[in-house]
């Protein structure tokens, strides 16, 4: 079902729809509401850091009703030192979460430290996927909290810093409440073992992602109507357009990004509550595609209320490996930079990945000839490709945004000037250069309403030339030597 609010069409609906649509509209826009719903961490790149993502959720224990905050973290392995001792590499780390209460930011509530090694064996280092998961749960009273994991590389002393939100609720009281959304998944149908997410990207891999949530309900003669949902937003999801083409127009749908006013709702169900106290729910959905999706939990009243209950849980749908690239398919997408359309679309209509894989060879060293420079030119490339992911992602992956293709082709700027909406990527010291200078532009402000930066290269047709000297420069691999 696809869902859009139309101004035009509002005096013909009858008052029970307008009631239904306010309904849902109060739910989407109302600050609480907004306030309520969770993106976990997006992908925070810092060339020589830890890279880490994490997530934060109070939970009630249901044996014991003890209040805890649990506390999930990803490391990649590969933003780590690893020294080889004897046939083992190993990597030394310090992890902390601090407590901190929301209310009184200055408030210490506790801090935990945990040292540990990470120890590797020749095939799993190096390895673009391998990462060190930590989950732990902590004992706090109810309340709201900033958590913060601080991770240290011990050989480097260089430390990545990642703050989130979590509620606890209190089970004694007489309100009812929903917790954090947690988020788990699994990759294969075989293995029983969800793993935390801990990230607003999710893997198309997985074979299942699991929602889990806890209701304290403090009412057992009406109980509490509850709603589950899962939608799907229309968002972008195609490639930069070429530097010197048209500006996209301000109602298209790669200048708005993602539209949070129309989706597909893929799933629904109703279920009323009446068991007083703490009680678990679990929703798993198979197979789901890529794009930006929204799992989100109500009450169902007979009045608008302020008091509704309201949880949400965002998250994108990614390549397989995302934020690096192994497959086929994946190395073969971000080269649309340096093809032509027709060129590009043949090779990405190739359904073998073999096949496809050594038409990607092929492409290279028809294009480079020596063997050896190619090679140092492909890891260049798809090293940029890769840190576009992690420096540019928003609804969609990063090497596809025009952040992302300008980072790719020609590298990081000399200079960046930003305004609130404006940023100016200079690849020279003149600053009047318009062949070396480009503007960027976002449509709208990132706030909690829009949590993404999408800037906007303003095209003109003068990037022509640019852009084809430089497509020439990576084709004859004299990139390795010069730039813009």
């Amino acid at each position: 079902m696809r869902l859009t609010l139309n101004r035009k069409n509002k005096q013909t609906l009858d008052k029970g729809t307008i009631f239904l649509l306010l309904s849902l509209f109060i739910i989407q826009c109302s600050n609480n509401y907004v306030d309520d719903i969770d993106r976990s961490s997006l992908y925070q790149y810092e060339q020589g850091y830890p890279e880490v993502t994490f997530t934060s959720a109070g939970v009630i224990d249901e044996q014991t009703e003890k209040t805890q905050i649990n506390v999930s973290a990803e490391i990649i392995h590969r933003s780590l030192i690893f020294k080889k001792i004897d046939s083992l590499y190993k990597a030394n780390v310090l992890l902390e979460v601090q407590l901190f209460d929301k209310l009184n930011r200055v408030d210490f509530v506790n801090s935990y430290q945990f040292p540990f090694t990470i120890s590797l064996n020749s095939k799993q280092y190096p390895n673009n996927g391998g990462k060190y998961i930590f989950t732990r749960f902590f004992d706090a009273l109810p309340g709201d909290f900033i958590v913060n994991v601080l991770v240290t590389d011990l050989s480097t002393n260089k430390q990545t810093i990642r703050s989130s939100t979590a509620f606890i609720p209190d089970p004694n009281d007489n309100s009812s409440h929903i917790t954090n959304i947690r988020v788990y998944s699994k990759e294969s149908t075989n293995d029983s073992t969800y793993t935390p997410a801990t990230s607003f990207d999710l893997s198309e891999t997985s074979d299942s992602i699991k929602f889990t949530f806890q209701v304290t309900n403090n009412n057992s003669k009406t109980g509490l109507n509850l709603k589950s949902r899962l939608i799907k937003f229309n968002s972008d999801t195609t490639s930069a357009r070429p530097l010197s083409w048209t500006n996209y127009t301000p109602s298209s749908l790669p200048y708005i990004g993602i539209s949070y006013s129309k989706f597909d709702e893929i799933a629904s169900s109703t279920r009323l509550i009446r068991q007083e106290g703490n009680v678990s729910i679990d929703f798993i959905f198979s197979n789901l595609q890529r794009g930006n999706y929204r799992f989100e939990v109500f009450t169902l009243d007979d009045q608008i209320s302020e008091e509704r209950l309201y949880r949400a849980r965002e998250f994108s749908i990614k390549s397989r490996n995302y934020p690096n690239l192994k497959t086929p398919v994946e190395l073969a997408a971000p080269l649309v930079y340096l093809m032509d359309k027709d060129e590009h679309k043949k090779l990405m209509s190739i359904r073998s990945p073999m096949a496809m894989k050594r038409e990607i060879d092929k492409f290279w060293l028809n294009s480079i000839k020596n063997e050896r420079i190619a090679q140092t030119v492909i890891q260049l490339y798809y090293e940029r490709v890769e840190e576009a992911n992690k420096q540019f992602s928003n609804f969609k992956e990063g090497w596809k945004t025009d952040l992302g293709m300008m980072y790719i082709l020609f590298g990081p700027p000399r200079y960046i000037n930003s305004s609130l909406n404006d940023m100016v990527w200079s690849y020279s010291t003149n600053l009047y250069d318009p062949e070396t200078n480009f503007l960027f532009k976002k449509p709208k402000v990132k706030s909690k309403f829009y949590p993404f930066d999408n800037y906007i290269l303003q095209r003109n047709q003068q990037y022509f030339s640019v852009q084809y000297q430089q497509i020439q420069t990576w084709l004859s691999g004299n990139i390795l030597k010069d730039n813009l």
